[in-house]
């Protein structure tokens, strides 16, 4: 979702384009932000996961924040069928 902004706006506007992008009835849902997961519960629900950075400061080679953070393919792999495994 590149703006959170321009989705709710359209949303409002077209009710049903919001069910179409996130229908109630999915409960399994990972959001991923390279920044602060601070408003995704929004998006994933109370069930949901977010995976992002929780603090801030942290000083390191890329590769080494990406794994402290979660932004690994694997671990976003695991989250997601996590998800899946929940909504059953």
């Amino acid at each position: 979702m590149p703006s959170w902004e321009i989705f709710e706006h359209y949303c409002c506007e077209h009710p049903e384009y919001r069910e179409q992008v996130l229908p109630e009835s999915v409960t399994a849902r990972v959001s991923v932000e390279k920044a602060s997961t601070l408003g995704w519960a929004r998006y994933v629900g109370s069930s949901g996961h977010s995976i992002g950075m929780k603090t801030f400061g942290a000083s390191a080679p890329l590769k080494e924040l990406q794994k402290k953070f979660g932004f690994t393919p694997e671990n976003i792999i695991v989250a997601a069928k996590e998800q899946i495994a929940k909504a059953r």
